[in-house]
């Protein structure tokens, strides 16, 4: 009976006993956040990006300016700082869920789903990515609202630290919970031709979120469908972390109710982050090239390209 060598028993020996082994999740969060800061680079150099988000900042900033000296009857505060809080939250809506649904819609047209599906999370590295790069962005551009509406107006609270905890905890939600929203409506949306249709419900709602006016204004029923919806309450955030507290006696109940703000908003974001990565990657293994180039054919002649 032949015995082995020590070189022969070296040769036998598993490599994963030493190789140390590494999580395909981890790695991809990992590929996601490089990806967002690369992304975020190629954004702040891009002249159409970067017109594309001082543009409405500036739009923003011009209404605050002829709001500057509109007052209202026995209001502590004036017109546009009562509208601050309502700008700052219909800015991250339509930066988070227009902006990510967008770029995912029209990523799944020029085939850059396709191509992460073929990489080992590469479909969950692209998501975290979109992400991380919406992000930046829309706390840079809320930073330089607030500061806006600091300089213009008087009657914002912003001097305490507990008022800085809370606007940056409230901020945080509200992203979190709706950029899950946006990467959900953009995996289910499937043309960038189709952005129209989410336009409309998200109009809506913030027509109905109390965002601009108080809520108690509506009928009770409208008031219960803008209370299901996380927008009413980060409006609501936004204004206890800005407004002083005697603005609260507008509000449904008269009080600014910040645990149901949290609750409400940790909800949804629970929910759309569960959701986003399954829809994705659902998506992604529908996508073939066939189907890639049949989608690009029918835009090329809707659009007349």
């Amino acid at each position: 009976m032949t015995q082995e060598s020590p070189a022969q028993k070296s040769s036998t020996t598993p490599p994963s006993s030493r190789t140390p082994s590494t999580n395909p999740l981890v790695n991809a969060y990992r590929a996601g956040l490089r990806r967002g800061m690369i992304s975020t680079k190629i954004q702040l150099t891009s002249v159409t990006d970067v017109l594309g988000t001082l543009i409405p900042l500036a739009l923003f900033i011009v209404v605050l300016l002829f709001l500057r000296r509109v007052d209202l009857p026995g209001a502590e505060v004036s017109l546009g700082a009562m509208n601050i809080p309502g700008l700052i939250a219909m800015s991250v809506l339509f930066s988070a869920v227009m902006g990510i649904a967008g770029i995912l819609s029209m990523d799944r047209t020029n085939g850059t789903l396709l191509r992460t599906k073929s990489i080992p999370g590469g479909t969950t590295g692209y998501l975290i990515g979109e992400i991380v790069a919406n992000a930046i962005i829309t706390v840079a551009s809320t930073l330089v609202l607030l500061a806006a509406g600091l300089i213009l107006f008087d009657g914002l609270v912003f001097s305490t630290v507990d008022r800085w905890l809370l606007f940056a905890l409230v901020l945080l939600a509200g992203l979190v919970a709706t950029l899950s929203i946006g990467a959900v409506i953009g995996a289910l949306v499937n043309s960038p031709k189709n952005m129209g249709l989410v336009m409309l419900p998200v109009m809506g709602l913030i027509g109905i979120s109390g965002i601009f006016y108080p809520l108690i204004a509506l009928p009770v029923w409208l008031q219960w469908i803008a209370q299901f919806f996380p927008l009413y309450w980060f409006g609501l955030g936004m204004r206890a972390s800005l407004l002083p507290e005697s603005m609260a006696a507008v509000e449904v109940g008269e009080a600014w109710r910040l645990e149901w703000v949290f609750a409400v908003l940790i909800a949804w974001a629970i929910v759309g982050l569960a959701l986003a990565p399954k829809l994705l990657n659902r998506m992604a293994r529908r996508e073939s090239g066939s189907s890639l180039e049949a989608r690009r054919r029918e835009i090329q002649q809707e659009w007349g390209v």
